[in-house]
């Protein structure tokens, strides 16, 4: 299949309102299917689109950038493996290989972006100590930009050089600047996870930390049944909370009543 410059720009642009979507108003955030099947519609297969973006959903199930950290883009992904699937004619499969290997290079740009946004946030704080609100203000749009240009760039790639271009640039980048976005990727989730403890009431209910921490360091206990066990204990002590506010509250009616 011939694409033309117009499926060209509009697919690449929805890559880019899937990232500012996603750190942004979060409408449809990670909906591989939604994405695949938009890219498949603007190539004229739409169900193909929906076959890969359901397949690549799977893949992405339970997997979540939590606390700052990088994973692969799994909707990227889907758009991506839906548009060379489409454009090659190859079996589905092949659109899948090409589609994961995009997402994982989305783990690196991702990297590079949040890096970006650390300069972007020190010139922020120099232009609020410098009381330049309105020139504060306009730079914080350049983290959309940074973020949204993760994901158009690699598509538009993709979609004007070919399937063969993404895994040549894969090749020529050098180990030590991967390796080195692997290290730096690999300390973002530690550096935000510190983050969110510290605005967590961490003493008052370390035990259920320590909890967590053994299921999952030691037992090798998998997220989802944490969350499950985080969830009842959750309840339980929100339950003991409003039984003691709600006997305080008739403590305090019954003095008064007596009085």
């Amino acid at each position: 299949m011939q694409v033309v410059i117009w499926q060209v720009i509009i697919i690449t642009l929805l890559a880019f309102i899937y990232r500012v979507d996603r750190y942004g108003t979060q409408v449809n955030n990670y909906n591989a299917v939604l994405y695949a099947w938009l890219v498949g519609l603007i190539l004229g297969d739409g169900l193909t689109g929906l076959e890969i973006g359901a397949a690549v959903q799977l893949m992405s199930l339970g997997v979540a950038a939590l606390a700052g950290s990088s994973v692969p883009d799994y909707p990227l992904a889907a758009m991506t493996g839906t548009a060379v699937t489409i454009i090659t004619g190859q079996d589905q499969g092949v659109g899948l290989a090409v589609g994961v290997a995009v997402g994982m290079l989305g783990v690196q740009l991702d990297v590079v972006a949040k890096v970006l946004n650390g300069f972007m946030a020190r010139k922020q704080s120099a232009y609020a100590q410098a009381g330049e609100y309105d020139k504060m203000k306009r730079i914080t749009f350049l983290g959309l930009l940074f973020f949204g240009l993760t994901d158009a760039i690699p598509m538009f790639v993709v979609l004007l050089f070919g399937a063969d271009a993404v895994n040549a640039i894969l090749s020529v980048v050098p180990a030590w600047f991967t390796s080195g976005l692997s290290i730096a990727g690999g300390m973002l989730p530690v550096i935000g996870m510190a983050a969110l403890i510290s605005y967590m009431p961490v003493k008052q209910y370390f035990s259920f930390l320590a909890i967590g921490f053994a299921l999952s360091a030691y037992f090798g206990v998998g997220i989802l049944p944490i969350a499950i066990i985080g969830s009842a204990a959750a309840y339980e002590v929100y339950k003991r909370l409003t039984s003691s506010s709600a006997g305080a509250a008739a403590a305090i009616e019954g003095g008064l009543e007596d009085e």
